[in-house]
């Protein structure tokens, strides 16, 4: 009753009073195990469904008080990020439909944290066998309900047919219509797209995609899975198209089957839109998230390091790539670190 949205007077004085150090850890160590974590993502998402309206416009135009209160979050996100970052990590699929497309650093807390009892591998590594890690055939918890907004205009039981066989070949045709938001779709005021939808519909494709992947011979490539992907990137405008590679870059994050899979398809389509604006498009996508500060998902770097460097995808032969100075200097440090990753991997072979 007194959250932000009830009482917006009392959000700042709500949001130490659900950070304090007696209140956030014992209710996320509370017994049984992580019985107060479903509490806890329940405040924060009031938090964020508060704050979204606000955090939705340009920077120039934040108030102070929302300024602040936004910076209050980033603290408290932070030390969960230190201090239980597997509560970061179940939850990051509903947490990323109710953060506006412009946070993007916002978004990037939540898609770095990684199990504690993992390693990463430094993912400016030369040669860097990705396919190979241990941990990158196992599946991500993923606590949140990622199929509810499949509901959205019946799209549940159309999708399951379309996956099962492939024979209505009219669904991807009238897919991207069944994703615009509809009168009442109040959280996607100001968008034409229903986000949550979009975002429901990538994960759910690509746990799907991995399942077939590991029952079957089936390329990767030559899939009911991929031809949606292929078909919604190539039907979808501008702004449709960006909610789509967003929401494909929300799951690169910790070395997972998700990370590994989406990492596949982001590069898959890459190489074969066909279309410079559209390789631009998912340049775009993968950049900003790498040009705020850190912490940046290891799955986007992954991915990142991959388009520049493999000849595949003959990235600095696009124009996109030397359109403005600043731009060409993001990609040349990206392109420097390997460098020098190789560099330094080759000296200590010689030696």
């Amino acid at each position: 009753a007194l959250q932000p949205a009830a009482v917006p007077a009392f959000a700042f004085a709500w949001l130490e009073l659900i950070s304090h150090r007696a209140f956030m850890p014992a209710l996320l160590l509370s017994k049984p195990a992580q019985k107060g974590w479903m509490l806890m993502h329940r405040l924060l998402i009031d938090l964020f469904v508060f704050m979204e309206p606000y955090l939705r416009r340009s920077n120039n135009q934040l108030t102070q008080s929302v300024r602040q209160l936004y910076k209050g979050t980033l603290r408290v996100l932070l030390v969960l990020l230190h201090d239980f970052p597997e509560f970061l990590c179940d939850y990051h699929f509903s947490f990323c439909d109710v953060i506006p497309p412009t946070c993007i650093q916002l978004r990037n807390l939540f898609l770095s944290a990684f199990p504690r009892s993992m390693r990463l591998p430094d993912p400016f590594t030369p040669n860097l066998k990705v396919d190979l890690l241990p941990e990158i055939s196992q599946p991500p918890r993923i606590l949140s309900n990622y199929m509810a907004a499949l509901s959205h205009n019946g799209l549940r039981q159309d999708l399951d047919a379309y996956l099962k066989n492939r024979r209505n070949s009219g669904f991807l045709d009238w897919l991207p219509d069944r994703l615009r938001a509809s009168n009442g779709d109040n959280p996607n005021a100001g968008y034409t797209y229903n986000v949550p939808a979009i975002n429901s519909l990538v994960v759910y494709v690509g746990t799907q995609a991995i399942a077939q992947l590991q029952n079957k011979s089936t390329p990767i490539t030559h899939s009911a899975p991929m031809d949606i992907f292929h078909s919604l990137i190539t039907a979808l405008d501008a702004e449709g198209r960006y909610f789509l590679l967003n929401a494909i870059a929300n799951q690169l994050r910790y070395p997972n089957n998700h990370t590994h899979y989406f990492s596949c398809v982001l590069l898959y389509l890459f190489a074969e839109a066909g279309n410079e604006f559209i390789q631009e498009q998912i340049t775009r996508v993968l950049l900003e998230r790498l040009i705020v500060h850190r912490p940046h998902p290891w799955g986007l770097l992954i991915t990142f390091i991959e388009l520049i460097k493999n000849p595949r995808y003959n990235f600095w032969a696009h124009s996109f790539t030397h359109c403005a100075q600043e731009i060409e200097r993001v990609f040349e440090s990206v392109a420097r670190c390997a460098r020098h990753s190789e560099q330094e991997d080759g000296r200590v072979a010689e030696e």
